[in-house]
């Protein structure tokens, strides 16, 4: 065959080299693939979040939440006028203000406009910034935020986290290594934990109506309340007042932010005396049969010192149980007498007077307890610690004082956390009762607690009776110090008062202090009355039996409602705190669209609550 004369020779052969070529470089290709591991998959880098704080039920008291800084690039922005109008109303700042700062940064290729937004404002905003042609001159910069579904309540103990994300304050400064643990031994991100505190959130509202109620009519200054349970020591609730709405933490004052009950410390009065007569009693020092003549006053002559403590009253001749019936200064100065220093000062050392509780707060105070050593101890010291003065003690140590009143001698631990799990669900620790050293024989404490309930039937602490539940009390009054003069003053005090109920089997133990009322400030007529409300409505939360209710036969089963069901009325209901598993029943709904955003709780919703409700409505809901 002959070749035609057309066909050149040369770009033939370079024809046939190159396809040679391509070919050989097609086999090596393949055979590299062939046997080389092949990559490994790109793997989306999971976002480390921070725990929630939660209740003892699971109810949502602090969950993560998104943020974002806004801003733009001013050079970009062509028709600043425009721009200036369309973002203003979302982000709730003026137009001039916005023209104005993209007008002076023109030359800017970046400037922030509004830090710290939330997720629904980020959302408006994105949305109205790309169908108005701003998408690619804007940008957000996301932040790890914190998010309190509650607001004020239990402020103090839950705390808040800063810009930053670092808790401040509370529980989440206190275990924040737990809420958002530290890198691993390699170097891994570890997601946070959740908290499970031991407060119910629906006792804890209720109970801090009633402080506010009690707040507005004395005209105090403060409140703080704690109701504990006796036999595991987890604290059910614990009020400060006033406090601060956490979601605008940075508004509120130091007053609003101080927590109080851990790291204040006051003169407690006559209350203390419980624990004084317990020590009397349990040393041998006195006995219940011993008897005291209060005609007034306490005068005794050491050396060169007189000591004079005055009484309310003339008591005549007393028992243990008149002298906390009455709360009688006298007789207990003349008990103290019996007793030395040191083995009483152990007893209240054994109560946690004087040191820190050790609970998971930080910045409890260890209050005052002086010893026979100290240079400002006197004569008179003994008998004035007797009656709740020269010591000065935290609402958390008085309440864990009286575990070892209401536990048969034994104080118990007080504690604010039930369990710990992963962000998974998983348990990764439960609380159990910590049990302390043994301080009061059981028959001392049956004794003290027999007394507490005669000053609550007829006694200083009458007006805290509940009449259908055992309860026991002990009032107190106390001159707070003027810190301008250093003496007392004469028109600030402490007014308190401690419960512990029933009587016969104690579960609870309630204790309020209101401090600075206005006007009448005798805890017995200001205190006590409250002690009665707060306790009335533990006993019907908690299904506490009363001495009048009914009684009704059961097969001896129970049923426990589930979670109660969203349901679709007339209007758009207020979905926020709702978790995910709650709104899942929503989709089955045919004329209403529910589109679900991320996972945890409702943050924010579009359209918002008690907007009507239409068929066919889109219903945005935003998860964190």
């Amino acid at each position: 065959m002959q070749v035609n004369g057309y066909i050149k020779k040369a770009p033939l052969i370079f024809l046939i080299v190159c396809a040679v070529l391509f070919s050989v470089y097609t086999v090596i290709e393949y055979a590299f693939f062939a046997f080389t591991e092949p990559p490994a998959p790109l793997v989306e880098k999971q976002e480390i979040q921070r725990g929630s704080i939660l209740d003892r039920n699971g109810k949502a008291l602090a969950v993560p939440a998104a943020f974002y800084d806004f801003g733009a690039s001013p050079q970009s922005i062509k028709n600043k006028d425009f721009f200036a109008e369309l973002v203003a109303p979302v982000i709730n700042e003026s137009e001039k203000d916005i023209f104005e700062l993209i007008s002076k940064s023109d030359n800017s290729s970046f400037v922030y406009i509004k830090k710290q937004i939330d997720s629904n404002t980020y959302e408006k905003l994105r949305k109205i910034c790309q169908k108005n042609g701003f998408g690619a001159v804007v940008k957000f910069d996301r932040l790890q935020g914190r998010v309190y579904p509650e607001n004020e309540l239990a402020s103090q103990l839950i705390g808040f986290v800063g810009k930053d994300g670092q808790g401040l304050a509370g529980i989440e400064y206190s275990m924040k290594d737990i809420l958002l643990p530290p890198p691993g031994e390699n170097g891994e991100a570890v997601q946070g934990k959740n908290i499970y505190l031991t407060i119910d959130a629906n006792l804890q509202s209720n109970l801090e109506k009633i402080a506010h109620e009690a707040m507005d009519d004395t005209q105090a200054e403060s409140l703080m309340l704690i109701a504990a349970e006796a036999k595991t020591g987890e604290v059910l609730s614990y009020i400060s007042l006033p406090s601060a709405n956490l979601n605008d933490f940075s508004s509120a004052s130091k007053t609003e932010l101080k927590n109080k009950p851990a790291s204040d410390s006051y003169e407690p009065g006559s209350v203390f005396k419980i624990f004084s007569v317990a020590s009397f009693l349990d040393t041998g020092s006195i006995t219940p049969q011993d008897i005291f003549l209060c005609d007034g006053v306490y005068a005794k002559k050491t050396g060169r010192e007189t000591i004079k403590i005055t009484c309310l009253d003339h008591h005549g001749w007393e028992t243990a149980r008149d002298a906390l019936k009455y709360s009688c200064n006298d007789a207990l100065a003349q008990m103290s007498e019996k007793i030395d220093s040191e083995p009483f000062l152990a007893k209240l050392h054994q109560l946690g007077f004087g040191e820190k509780p050790g609970t998971e707060i930080a910045g409890e105070t260890p209050g005052v307890l002086r010893s026979p050593n100290d240079r400002l101890w006197s004569a008179r010291s003994k008998p004035t610690i007797a009656i709740g003065q020269e010591i000065t003690v935290s609402a958390i140590q008085m309440v864990q004082a009286a575990t070892a009143i209401a536990n048969g001698g034994v104080p118990v631990q007080l504690t604010f956390v039930s369990k710990i799990t992963d962000n998974e669900g998983h348990e990764e620790f439960t609380h159990a009762p910590v049990l302390r050293d043994r301080v009061f024989q059981k028959s001392t404490t049956d004794y003290i607690l027999d007394c507490m309930e005669t000053v609550a039937t007829s006694g200083t602490g009458h007006r805290a009776d509940l009449k259908d539940v055992s309860i026991g009390v002990k009032t107190g009054t106390a001159q707070m110090a003027d810190p301008t003069t250093g003496a007392y003053s004469k028109t600030d005090f402490v007014s308190n008062c401690m419960a512990i109920f029933p009587i016969n089997d104690p579960e609870i133990i309630l204790y309020i202090v209101i401090e600075k009322a206005k006007g009448e400030t005798y805890a017995g007529r200001i205190v006590a009355p409250v002690i009665a409300k707060a306790a009335d409505v533990i006993v019907d939360q908690l299904g506490m039996s009363r001495g009048n209710a009914s009684s009704l036969a059961h097969p001896g089963s129970v049923s426990i409602a589930g979670t109660v069901p969203i349901v679709l009325g007339d209007s758009v209901p207020d979905f926020r705190g709702v978790s995910k598993r709650q709104l899942l029943p929503l989709l089955d709904y045919k004329n209403i669209k529910i589109k679900i955003n991320g996972d945890g709780w409702v943050k924010f919703q579009e359209p918002p609550a008690g907007t009507p409700l239409t068929e066919n409505m889109e219903i945005e809901l935003y998860l964190e």
